[in-house]
């Protein structure tokens, strides 16, 4: 059964549309890397199946139920769904142990024992336990994201959402966040992942989604997709990239 559905999805700000009738299935445990150029809609696909950006036109459904335009069910859903962004976004004046068990405290209603419990496994997890009494400034930006990894994992998501997680690491830091998302996909977790480390894409992903111009380009398996592109914009994004 598809984990994730779009259908037919449009996406304008004003006058301008910049997401032209998406529409793909993800399976569950599937790790789809959207690649593209920059302004060619990935993060916006990505911000609706998270219920961060309206939807204009189409549907997007998540394990066969459609994300409602807003209320308690979209609120619903969306706790099903984790994000990682670039910037981490953790709480400044929390712990790293409180960061990550708020939510399944809040929201899951989560004893403390039982959220502390499941955060401290995760910490360990992704390799940061040792810094669970810390707060984020004493972290590197890779721990923190690692925190941000953690604290997704924590609500027990149906999917799990990351938006160029690497981008604003240092270039050291970059491969202990892949790790941990590699890691994941091992695990069998459904990933929708917009990066700009290719190695990584065609190493870890099971399909890359190449976007242009707010519509989907191109769709294949990793080997497929860098080794042999079949549509020429999809060569000259290649090209441009794969020569650093």
């Amino acid at each position: 059964m598809a984990s994730v559905s779009f259908k037919n999805i449009e996406k304008s700000f004003g006058t301008t549309k910049v997401i032209h009738g998406i529409g793909f299935d993800i399976v569950d445990g599937e790790f789809v890397v959207l690649v593209g150029p920059s302004g060619c809609g990935k993060s916006t696909l990505l911000r609706m199946l998270a219920g961060l950006e309206e939807i204009t036109g189409g549907t997007i459904a998540i394990d066969g139920e459609v994300l409602p335009d807003e209320g308690r069910k979209l609120a619903q859903l969306r706790s099903d769904v984790g994000m990682v962004f670039q910037s981490f976004n953790l709480f400044a004046h929390k712990t790293i142990l409180d960061n990550v068990t708020l939510a399944p405290m809040k929201v899951r209603k989560k004893s403390k024992a039982e959220a502390r419990e499941k955060a401290m496994s995760l910490l360990e997890r992704v390799g940061i336990a040792n810094q669970a009494d810390k707060y984020p400034a004493q972290l590197s930006g890779g721990q923190q994201q690692r925190v941000a990894i953690a604290r997704s994992l924590a609500m027990n998501p149906k999917v799990m959402l990351f938006d160029e997680p690497t981008s604003a690491l240092d270039p050291e830091m970059i491969n202990e966040v892949l790790n941990v998302m590699t890691s994941l996909a091992k695990e069998g977790m459904t990933m929708v992942v917009v990066t700009h480390e290719m190695g990584f894409a065609r190493g870890a992903a099971n399909r890359v989604v190449f976007m242009d111009g707010g519509a989907i380009v191109e769709s294949a398996e990793p080997a497929e997709f860098f080794g042999n592109p079949k549509t020429d914009r999809a060569k000259d994004f290649l090209s441009k990239i794969l020569k650093h």
